[in-house]
């Protein structure tokens, strides 16, 4: 068995039944009351000792985990209330969490709509009073975007038709809300001999969920699922893509959200080989100028301009989630074994800033607070 066999991706055959349960046991253990603050500078979950916690990174990426689920969290969810934040299941998770980032302490949690999953990721809107999910019907994959009241105990006041299947991601960018509808899901039963994924972007109005926009990708790409999105304090756009197809072909994996069509990223066929037909995770720097994604399958970390001109790779084995540092042209990844990387670039080229190993097997995501 390879060093890739015992990473992240195993976590989800270890603790599968746990995952597929219907409702989430998640403890608060007391030994995780504090007596101080935490100083949090990025949040991520990870899988740890029964089962999977959001986890809590300070300015030096010491890592303090809070609690633990019985289902694979994926995305976190900062509010703007400074304190707390939200962990939400991936799909076919029926949980998410609201935790005090500082505190280190589980608050609530709340559960997606009757005969529906979580699909991992969720936003805060209006200054952190209203909480929209992304949420996939179980029959049949389709998208329902809930906007909840956070006051309330995130109890649903509207939903909406994400405008697709098999929905992942969702962000407020440019005035609208941008929805990656992923379509058949790659490395999943469905995805077993399919070659189109039937994936796309769609743009919604924020406060009453009519499409405004609607993007797919031309024919040649039509194996691509749509998954993962970042964007910028203007509203730049990027989603990056999974292949249902592993045949070889060097397809483009990341796109800019350009209206009502999207821009192919540029790098050599062998840049996009190394990825493996998988990016897990994508992020703008906090300048805008750079974008960064990560491949657990291809064990690296590749950078861009804004532009989308290629600038290189770094190797990081199960590397996956990626967030931007307070400084620009700088990203924090996380991998699957443990280890926090600050990669830096210059827009000629990639390097390392700094390492640190020893934390928990974190999952797919990390994001800056504040």
């Amino acid at each position: 068995m390879g060093l890739i066999d015992l990473t992240r991706r195993s976590l989800i055959g270890t603790f599968g039944a746990l995952a597929a349960a219907p409702r989430v046991l998640f403890a608060s253990n007391a030994a995780h009351a504090r007596d101080h603050l935490l100083d949090a500078e990025w949040l991520a979950t990870a899988g740890v000792e029964g089962g999977f916690a959001p986890v809590v990174l300070s300015p030096d990426r010491e890592a303090t985990t809070v609690g633990a689920a019985t289902q694979r969290l994926h995305w976190v969810e900062p509010s703007p209330d400074g304190r707390t934040a939200v962990a939400v299941a991936r799909r076919p998770g029926t949980t998410a969490v609201l935790f005090d980032r500082r505190a280190g302490t589980v608050l609530a949690s709340f559960e997606p709509g009757e005969g529906r999953v979580f699909s991992g990721h969720g936003r805060f809107i209006e200054g952190g009073r209203r909480f929209l999910a992304v949420e996939i019907t179980r029959a049949d994959g389709a998208g329902v975007v809930t906007r909840r009241v956070v006051e309330a105990g995130f109890a649903v006041e509207a939903e909406w038709a994400s405008a697709g299947i098999g929905p992942h991601d969702m962000l407020p960018a440019g005035g609208a809300l941008v929805v990656a509808n992923g379509g058949i899901e790659p490395h999943t039963p469905e995805a077993l001999g399919a070659e189109i994924a039937g994936s796309g972007i769609a743009r919604l109005d924020p406060a009453t969920g009519a499409v405004r926009t609607t993007a797919t990708l031309s024919e040649d790409l039509a194996s691509l699922s749509l998954r993962h999105l970042t964007s910028g304090a203007d509203g730049f756009t990027v989603v990056a893509a999974q292949d249902l197809l592993a045949d070889g072909v060097a397809r483009p994996l990341l796109h800019a959200v350009e209206g009502e069509g999207l821009r192919a990223f540029d790098a050599p066929d062998e840049a996009w080989r190394g990825l493996r037909t998988y990016v897990g995770s994508v992020s703008l720097d906090a300048s805008g100028a750079y974008v960064a994604a990560a491949s657990p399958r291809g064990n690296r970390v590749a950078l861009w301009r804004r532009d989308g001109r290629y600038i290189g790779a770094l190797p990081l084995v199960d590397g996956c989630g990626l967030a931007p540092t307070r400084d620009a042209g700088q990203f924090l990844a996380t991998s699957g074994l443990g280890e926090t990387v600050l990669i830096g670039t210059d827009g000629d080229g990639v390097g390392v800033i700094a390492r640190r190993s020893g934390g928990p097997r974190y999952d797919n995501h990390a994001v800056l607070v504040g």
